[in-house]
């Protein structure tokens, strides 16, 4: 029995598929960053300039996007670095989201988040791959 889900797709177990799937995993979590990042900013009745981070850290993951298309190692640890700290500096704004009540607030948060934990399991699952096909090569 065949699982077509989304996630399964995007976190596919071969070598080859990994790979083009984690730029694609990336690519997602960067326009959500990107879209949210910029709603929530224009939205607000009392816009923050924080709020525009999530978007600067989706154009960055845009821009290195192609290298980790590529297999590019220095771009893909950028862009994992850059996918881990902007997980870690999400939690505030969803705190202060869930402080204010304000529920749509809170769902675009979740969303960034969701998003980033999906791409950061496929950066993870890449790097894992690539290292026993490494491995592999060299016994």
């Amino acid at each position: 029995m065949k699982n077509n889900s989304v996630l399964d797709g995007i976190l596919a177990s071969d070598k080859q598929n990994l790979t083009m799937k984690v730029h694609i995993a990336s690519l997602i979590n960067a326009l959500l960053l990107i879209g949210l990042g910029s709603w929530a900013y224009f939205t607000s009745e009392n816009p923050s300039i924080t709020a525009f981070i999530p978007v600067f850290v989706g154009i960055v993951l845009l821009a290195v996007n192609q290298g980790v298309k590529k297999e590019n190692k220095v771009l893909a640890h950028v862009a994992v670095l850059l996918t881990l700290l902007i997980l870690f500096g999400l939690i505030m704004p969803l705190r202060g989201a869930i402080g204010r009540e304000d529920n749509l607030g809170i769902a675009r948060v979740a969303i960034m988040m969701i998003s980033t934990i999906i791409a950061m399991v496929a950066f993870v699952q890449s790097f894992i791959a690539a290292r026993k096909t490494r491995e592999a090569g060299q016994a």
